[in-house]
């Protein structure tokens, strides 16, 4: 474990360049995501009902109970694995992840997000720029034409870089309603972990979105995650569902989870009020 001084860390608007590095981090934060969703929809009640007709039926056509059993869950998690990245993409958005990590660093806004850690330790964070390695090949800057709208749809990505490394990022959607914002996804490197780094982009984002007159902001977390739900509820983020006061806002209703196979949620919806 590497400790972690969060007042020289900066939080910056993704470029270009930072593409293949933010997509690894995506690809770590994610690693067993999609296993446990998968394993959540297949052991719903209805699900597991579908499963054993199906068994039943493949019984008389097979004569083997063992196959009759593995088939149809084989079926099943092969058109999981298909379908479900394009229906969760970034959590919370049908849209797929490219469209944010290679669609929304075509902004050219140099903006940084406000470090709280420096106004209390007096220091100015400043981010060096990393050592070029001998004998690396410079990688192909993408020439895919993007549109001002697609980059617009993409969102934001922040990247929290220090010393030159980048080592966590949070995604913000673009607001579709006014005053309403969504953060899509927050990643930390597996060595930064459990420092505060995460804490920090989000309450970074906050006080930016608090600047721009967002009130409200929502937060979809993967259904079987207790950590991003811990994470979250620290933060004083609310489960969207258990507050009786929630029936008489109309705004809250109009923000629903993610849903896949035969509609089981696959995230769960938090928000907080600014």
């Amino acid at each position: 474990m590497v400790r972690l001084e969060l007042d020289k860390v900066v939080m910056r608007r993704m470029k270009e360049e930072d593409i293949e590095i933010v997509k690894a981090l995506i690809k770590e934060g994610c690693e067993g995501t999609e296993n446990r969703l998968i394993l959540h929809v297949v052991t719903r009640p209805l699900c597991l009902f579908i499963l054993a007709v199906f068994s039943s039926v493949l019984r008389c056509l097979v004569h083997s109970f063992i196959l009759a059993l593995a088939i149809p869950v084989f079926l099943l998690i092969i058109f999981l694995k298909i379908t479900m990245p394009r229906s969760v993409g970034v959590l919370g958005s049908s849209r797929p992840s490219w469209d944010y990590v290679g669609s929304a660093c075509r902004d050219t806004q140099e903006e940084t997000l406000p470090n709280p850690y420096c106004r209390l330790s007096g220091k100015t964070s400043t981010a060096k720029r990393p050592r070029r390695r001998l004998g690396a090949k410079e990688k192909s800057v993408s020439t895919e034409s993007i549109s001002p709208d697609r980059a617009e749809a993409a969102g934001q990505v922040w990247v929290a870089e220090c010393d030159g490394e980048i080592q966590g990022c949070v995604f913000r959607e673009s607001p579709r309603r006014p005053g309403i914002v969504r953060i899509c996804r927050v990643v930390v490197s597996s060595w930064y972990r459990r420092e505060g780094l995460g804490r920090l982009l989000v309450q970074s984002l906050h006080l930016k979105e608090t600047d721009t007159g967002t009130h409200r902001v929502y937060v979809h977390v993967p259904y079987p995650s207790k950590v991003g739900e811990v994470f979250f509820r620290k933060l004083g983020f609310r489960l969207l569902g258990q507050d009786l006061e929630e029936d008489e806002d109309k705004e809250l209703q109009l923000e629903t989870p993610e849903r896949g196979f035969m509609g089981y949620p696959l995230t769960k919806v938090f928000y907080k009020d600014l």
